[in-house]
């Protein structure tokens, strides 16, 4: 009950002042700045509170942009349908092909049997199967399906509430989904849409194996990081074996041997697209070969007479809000900066133009991986990136210096439900307590800062 008064006040607040600056800004000579301003506020607030899904927000720019004259249709046109939209699309229906088959629970269970049984062995089985899966499909989808198996696991452990290894399981499905997220180009929502507002603002174009270059290492640091951190905290449960804790191994189907072959090839074509084209002299995008992946599973013949791997009912179940939600922060993006609102909040960012590179991305890196906990990364990769990239054209300092680690840090949200999907999907689960989540997440929010600030002076 409070907590929808406090969404209605915040919604009411919220199109007060949007209307007040409305109407202020009407007279002014940069009314256009104003509605910027006004349509960004509203928007920022609605996420940070979730008024309404955050999908919903998303699309406030197809009502309100054209309008008020803020962006011309063709800009609002490319925002919603940009080239990375359908790496994303292609992405998704590739996962929803691995889920539909259990491809997924083939590769966890076969990660568990390699590990072994004791406590401290299941953790790292569970970590290592969720960052190797969040890396190819969205972290999302990864937390979804890997949650199921982790509360199998806790059905089979006694007094569950009292163990911390109960704790750290499910925080390993949400940990685990968001740090392998970073390693790749399609893994996390925030790392498509920076290459997306960098190429379309820029022309700065990031292509798979650019990102993994810098996104895989770190993202493996901090699954060792997490891991060791769980291994300490366990204490002296860390021994325990437990018994029984996957299923009697199933041989690989036709089907899963199918999808797993298609999903390599699209993987090789993603990571090797220079070599590829330098060599076979046929020019391809990312996308277009994730696109052509999705189709293909509409084409294979299934095991089972008259049955393909995919069929079109099966897309009901893909996650359409986030490309919506996409779409909306490249709109969102393009609208501050065609209208000098970036190139006015770059005077923030002023004091620190001589400043050097460490102490510039401890700022920056601490603001993102904090500022996430309270509002969605997207929203936050969204707004804070272009504002960085200007003021990077203002210094000494590369573009990609200053936006790879915002963006890679806004994936290293781990104190609150709100700060990733992941975590939200497993704190729903009911086993969790916020204050387990929270003092846990503070302590890897530290020192993520520390790992993505080494890793981006290393590699960026």
């Amino acid at each position: 009950m409070q907590n929808n008064f406090i969404k209605k006040t915040v919604a009411s607040l919220g199109f007060i002042g949007f209307l007040l600056i409305l109407y202020l800004g009407k007279s002014s000579d940069a009314a256009t700045f104003w509605y910027s301003i006004a349509i960004a506020g509203l928007m920022v607030l609605f996420w940070l509170f979730e008024v309404l899904p955050i999908y919903v927000t998303a699309m406030f720019p197809l009502v309100m942009t054209v309008p008020l004259g803020v962006l011309e249709s063709s800009d609002l046109s490319a925002a919603y349908g940009h080239k990375y939209i359908y790496l994303f699309l292609g992405g998704f229906i590739l996962s929803l092909a691995l889920e539909k088959w259990d491809v997924h629970k083939q590769i966890a269970e076969a990660i568990i049997r390699l590990v072994g049984t004791s406590k401290a062995r299941i953790l790292l089985g569970f970590l290592l199967s969720t960052g190797l899966l969040s890396m190819w499909i969205s972290n999302t989808a990864t937390a979804l399906m890997m949650l199921p198996m982790a509360l199998a696991v806790l059905s089979k452990v006694e007094k569950e509430g009292e163990s911390k290894f109960s704790v750290f399981l499910l925080l390993s499905v949400a940990y685990g989904a968001s740090v392998g997220g970073i390693a790749t180009l399609v893994g996390s929502p925030p790392n498509v849409l920076m290459a997306g507002i960098l190429e379309t603002n820029y022309g700065i174009s990031i292509d798979f194996f650019d990102w993994m270059s810098i996104g895989l290492p770190l993202s493996l640091i901090m699954l060792a990081v997490v891991y060791l951190f769980f291994y300490w905290r366990l204490g002296s449960e860390r021994k325990e074996q437990l018994a029984e804790v996957h299923e009697v191994r199933k041989p690989w189907t036709t089907n899963q041997i199918r999808v797993v072959i298609l999903f390599s090839a699209i993987v090789i074509l993603w990571s090797f697209r220079m070599p590829v084209t330098k060599f076979t002299g046929f020019s391809y995008t990312d996308e277009g070969v994730a696109v052509l992946g999705a189709i293909i599973l509409f084409f294979l013949p299934g095991s089972e007479k008259n049955t393909r791997l995919l069929k079109w009912e099966d897309t009901k179940n893909l996650p359409w809000g986030i490309l919506i939600l996409f779409g909306g922060g490249m709109a969102l993006a393009k609208m501050l900066e065609l209208n000098g609102v970036i190139s006015e909040l770059t005077v923030v960012f002023e004091a620190h133009r001589e400043a050097s590179l460490i102490v510039l991305l401890a700022v920056l890196v601490t603001i993102a991986i904090f500022g996430t906990e309270i509002m969605s990364n997207m929203a936050l990769v969204s707004v804070f990136v272009p504002v960085v990239a200007q003021f990077a054209l203002q210094t000494d300092y590369t573009i990609l210096q200053l936006c790879m680690p915002i963006t890679m840090a806004a994936s290293c949200a781990f104190m609150l439900p709100v700060g990733t999907p992941p975590n939200a999907i497993v704190f729903s689960s009911g086993k969790l307590k916020i204050a387990q989540m929270a003092k846990t997440g503070f302590v890897l929010n530290l020192i993520a800062v520390l790992i993505v600030i080494a890793v981006s002076l290393i590699l960026v």
